[in-house]
């Protein structure tokens, strides 16, 4: 029984600890304001301006007979409540934010979200764009107001405006209006919704992000970094080129931290791969180029940009690519036979001797052989069009 009991106990703290929100009530710049209302008046108060972030707030209406004061601020009954989701729903909940006072009097109220509507109340008493209604008279009451629940809290609200009636058709009301907003610590800093959807809307628009088969990863990413870094305030203050760094900046980060630059560049590399199968060598070159200057080429990405540009007689550009590709791995076999190709090309026919025969009894992968690449290569030149005389020269010397 006692393990049963144990059991509950621990399940009930993990509920009420998932439970609670990260954020605060903001206590300094909550509304207190006393209002007197003459008799069969309404009036409209507004609160004061909620601060960015506010996701939910509690009110408390109070009415007081002549003298009478506040046992206790509403405040100061927050103060053992760390977070709404500590207050009960319905009836419960308000009983519990009651202040311990009231008067005789009563008065029905409601409230608006803008002051037009609260003006147009005031004229015409009209409350059917009210988003809250209260239409028996109380001499006092307490809500609590969610933006999950109610229409009178979205995410940019910056106020609201209370509609009071005075029910005493004799005698002038006073009535006492106090409203705390809790504050959710992440949108505080004014990343709602709207806000971080603009952020990764301009980040896919990006050139490296429309590169990417799914950017999703990689623009959430910078949003994140973008939100942590500046408020909203802060990041709208910057200069356009100051946007522009921060992207980039950010990008760079998070390029490398959600392993999209592998994914990227493998894409890179299988699409030049193709444009090379399909005799597209200037559209391959770009590409393998691309991985190049994102210094992110491998020598094999060298040994293979070499060989584009030997199927388009850039023999110069040839020479250089596979030279870099040797300072990566000297032992690539592509790099130096496509090495020995451009050199032979280039009409530098001793350079390439010495390659072609120092790897003749090698194999370039498990099943090609040194030799039998080298005839493949030279008939694929062929067909592009490029003829040299000593192509019979080689295979010749080669055994072929």
């Amino acid at each position: 029984m006692k393990k049963i009991i144990l059991g509950l106990l621990i399940s009930l703290f993990y509920q009420v600890t998932l439970a609670q929100k990260t954020g605060y009530w903001d206590k300094e710049r909550a509304t207190y304001k006393e209002i007197v209302v003459s008799a069969r008046d309404r009036i409209v108060v507004e609160t004061d301006d909620f601060p960015a972030g506010t996701t939910e707030l509690i009110y408390r209406i109070t009415l007081l007979d002549d003298n009478q004061q506040m046992a206790g601020s509403l405040v100061s009954v927050l103060k053992s409540i760390p977070d709404p989701s500590g207050i009960s729903q319905g009836s419960a909940g308000a009983v519990f934010l009651l202040s311990k006072i009231s008067g005789e009097d009563k008065c029905k109220y409601a409230i608006f979200s803008t002051k037009e509507l609260g003006k147009s109340y005031v004229k015409e008493g009209t409350t059917a764009d009210a988003c809250l209604v209260q239409s028996t008279a109380l001499s006092k009451d307490a809500k609590r107001l969610s933006i999950e629940k109610s229409s009178c809290i979205k995410v940019n609200t910056a106020k609201l405006f209370f509609g009071f009636e005075s029910s005493n058709w004799i005698m002038k009301q006073k009535i006492v209006l106090e409203v705390v907003p809790w504050v959710d610590a992440k949108l505080s800093r004014g990343w709602a919704l709207e806000n971080r959807k603009n952020i990764i809307s301009q980040c896919k628009t990006s050139a490296l992000a429309r590169k990417m088969a799914n950017s999703d990863d990689f623009c959430v990413c910078i949003g994140d970094k973008i939100q942590k870094e500046y408020t909203f305030k802060e990041f709208q203050k910057l200069l356009p080129m100051e946007q522009a760094k921060a992207y980039k900046d950010f990008g760079a980060s998070c390029f490398e931290e959600t392993g999209i630059s592998k994914t990227v560049f493998n894409d890179l590399r299988t699409k030049a791969s193709k444009e090379i199968k399909t005799a597209d060598y200037g559209a391959a070159i770009k590409s393998y180029t691309e991985i190049v200057i994102q210094k992110k080429a491998t020598a094999l990405d060298y040994a293979n940009l070499g060989y584009a540009y030997l199927l388009t007689k850039q023999y110069g550009k040839a020479i250089k690519s596979l030279k870099e590709g040797e300072k990566l791995d000297d032992a690539e076999l592509f790099v130096k036979l496509n090495l020995a190709h451009a050199y032979l090309l280039n009409g530098e026919y001793v350079k390439a001797k010495t390659i072609y025969k120092t790897y003749q009894n090698q194999n370039v992968t498990d099943k090609v052989s040194w030799t039998q690449k080298i005839k493949d290569d030279y008939q694929a030149f062929a067909k592009a069009g490029i003829q040299n005389e000593d192509f019979e020269r080689v295979l010749k010397m080669l055994g072929k």
